[in-house]
């Protein structure tokens, strides 16, 4: 009678080895995605980005630079946007306000996609309406352009004559100390969920 016992035992052992190396397989597959994921991930935000020379709101060029030494934001729009960008440039007042002493290491810059209507002067004007912190940036369109390209920034003009408006990448991108982009803010994202991201950039 033991014979057949055996006979069936060594099959299930058999079974349990082998599921245990499918599940293994399977673990170290995921981890696997998930280390490409992540690292793809980071490198495609380390992509983002490269050399500018703009002006910003006082007149004063401005470089890459600018994003090196401290965390930072950086926002794309246009002062004559009817909604999105006053409502970001209000939130970004805001998110500095509640950072408190940790808002002056925060750098936030409102880069213009309508240089031509969005002079020094008019940036300047516009930007009063919001935290003094907020440095706005403008350029001919041929220093513009090639910023907007590095970054991955869409934007379209739609319309004619004066009152035309202009598409545009509306997320927040969060720059770490280095200048690279870690993540982004998404147009009106949840105020809890946004002001952890943003303790984690400043914590680098």
């Amino acid at each position: 009678m033991r014979a057949p016992r055996k006979a069936v035992r060594r099959p299930i052992h058999r079974f349990r080895i082998a599921l245990w190396l499918v599940v293994a397989v399977a673990i170290l597959g995921v981890a696997a995605y998930a280390w490409r994921a992540e690292t793809g991930g980071r490198l495609m935000a380390s992509s983002i980005g490269g050399p500018f020379s703009l002006i910003d709101q006082k007149g004063e060029p401005v470089t890459e630079a600018a994003l090196k030494g401290h965390p930072s934001l950086m926002f794309f729009g246009y002062t004559f946007c009817p909604d999105v960008c006053p409502t970001t440039l209000l939130q970004a007042s805001n998110w500095l306000k509640a950072l408190g002493p940790d808002g002056d290491r925060l750098k936030v810059f409102f880069v213009t996609v309508d240089p031509e209507r969005d002079t020094v002067e008019q940036l300047g004007n516009y930007l009063q309406a919001f935290d003094p912190r907020i440095t706005g940036l403008t350029g001919p369109r041929d220093k513009l352009d090639p910023m907007l390209k590095a970054f991955r920034v869409y934007s379209k003009k739609v319309g004619d004559g004066d009152d035309y408006a202009m598409d545009h990448t509306a997320a927040v991108y969060m720059l770490n100390a280095d200048g690279d982009m870690v993540g982004t803010v998404d147009y009106q994202e949840d105020e809890t969920t946004v002001m952890a991201k943003l303790k984690r950039l400043m914590a680098g």
